[in-house]
């Protein structure tokens, strides 16, 4: 049987002009990788939305693992800029084979 270890996965949406704080946060609490994936569209509380390049406002979501001490770290670091910026953050735990890797 393989062996798997409970790990945090995380996801953040915020706008790509912010992207590089988010994943510098990343970097910061010690995460060894992330992933940027595009979003196009979504809606939320205040109706939807479509990606506005001209505007600055598309969005990505930025992708992680990490145990839940660096996960603990990452979201502290990340809370005062959550409300400010509209980014959302969640995580929950995942089972992930190679758990030496996060």
């Amino acid at each position: 049987m393989i062996e798997t270890v409970i790990r945090k996965r995380i996801e953040i949406l915020t706008d790509t002009a912010l992207l590089s704080r988010v994943t510098d946060a990343v970097d910061e609490a010690g995460i060894t990788g992330w992933t940027v994936v595009p979003v196009n569209s979504g809606k939320g509380r205040d109706g939807r939305w479509r990606e506005e390049r001209v505007m600055g406002t598309d969005k990505v979501f930025v992708l992680t693992i990490a145990p839940e001490d660096k996960a603990q770290v990452l979201a502290e670091a990340l809370a005062p800029v959550l409300t400010k910026y509209g980014f959302i953050l969640s995580m929950w735990d995942v089972e992930v084979i190679r758990g030496e890797r996060f």
